[in-house]
């Protein structure tokens, strides 16, 4: 292992690559980006490319780094892609449930706000608080696919047996 860095503020990418316990040496074997490269996006003196951003993700075992690199970095994830953090599965599905029944309560009121295809100025504070509804229940559901790839790509789910049932007709 490499020395570890004394600086403040590091970057998501150096964290992740430091809790391991791999040099950039290593990251480098892994992935085949250049020490310096890696050197350069850990200090924030280059930007990372979505190419990148699948090879350090598959060596660090961190799916979350497409939803980071998209919602934070990508000109075009910056504008739609939210942050999606990992959380506990009781969590998540705790809050998918709450928010199912949230929409549960309001599906009637958006049949009525959309059924003639138009929205007036009278339902349109209606019908942006079930848009942000369906955003946190879009959110809940990245958070479940978040957490299942990470379980996928640690072996805490036998990828296998997953694909071979996600495939089954």
């Amino acid at each position: 292992m490499g020395r570890v860095s004394t600086k403040e503020n590091k970057t998501r990418y150096q964290v992740l690559r430091e809790n391991l316990g791999y040099s950039r040496e290593k990251v480098s074997e892994l992935t085949d980006i250049e020490p310096f490269r890696i050197e350069r996006i850990e200090n924030e003196k280059i930007s990372p490319d979505p190419w990148d951003i699948c090879a350090l993700a598959k060596a660090y075992k961190e799916p979350a780094l497409f939803n980071h690199y998209c919602a934070h970095e990508c000109p075009i994830g910056m504008k739609y892609v939210p942050e999606v953090n990992v959380k506990d599965l009781s969590q998540v599905v705790l809050e998918m449930l709450a928010s199912l029944n949230t929409m549960g309560k309001k599906q009637e009121r958006l049949i009525e706000i959309t059924a003639d295809g138009n929205i007036d100025n009278e339902e349109l504070e209606d019908f942006i608080k079930i848009q942000r509804d369906l955003e946190r229940i879009s959110i809940t559901v990245e958070t479940l696919q978040l957490w299942t790839e990470k379980m996928l790509a640690t072996g805490k789910i036998d990828l296998e047996k997953y694909k071979e049932l996600v495939n089954k007709k």
